[in-house]
């Protein structure tokens, strides 16, 4: 039996309106991949979506993946940032949080956290410059807890430093 419209999350509903004003359908398997990025709790690519459906015995393409993706992006259910590497990471916008990245350049450790006086030090510097902020994503790329404990190839990581596309 299928749910009432009512009974899905609200994700799922708010995803479904975006679809009707652009004449698109809310199909199953759009449904199946809602549910599954607000189930991740980290950051995910496409592949690692697909793959994680694909083990749920969920029979959905990798392209039906990448173009829900873009549309979740679209609708404002999802955030898609680049950690200075080759592919795009997700993850699912939840309304009551906000947080800003460490990425470590050894082992691609993606470390969140959330600073309030941060926060208020921009508020502040946007004010004095009469800027109405609207997003910001603040990213810090260096080495975690573990990888400084390692011996690192410096020439490795000189070259992703060079690579960074943010």
């Amino acid at each position: 039996m299928r749910k009432q419209k009512t009974d899905r999350p609200e994700e799922q509903q708010r995803f479904e309106t975006f679809l009707r004003s652009r004449q698109l359908k809310l199909t199953g398997e759009r449904l199946e991949l809602v549910e599954e990025v607000f189930g991740q709790a980290h950051h995910f690519d496409a592949d690692q979506l697909h793959m994680a459906l694909k083990q749920k015995g969920k029979a959905i393409s990798r392209a039906t993946v990448y173009r829900t993706l873009d549309l979740l992006v679209q609708c404002g259910l999802v955030r898609k940032s680049s950690f200075g590497d080759q592919h795009a990471h997700y993850e699912a916008v939840r309304s009551d949080e906000h947080h800003d990245h460490l990425i470590c350049l050894n082992c691609d450790a993606i470390i969140e956290f959330f600073r309030p006086k941060l926060e208020a030090l921009q508020d502040t510097i946007c004010q004095e410059y009469g800027f109405k902020p609207m997003h910001h994503s603040h990213q810090i790329f260096g080495l975690c807890k573990d990888c400084q404990a390692l011996e690192t190839d410096a020439p490795t990581l000189a070259h992703r430093l060079s690579q960074l596309n943010v």
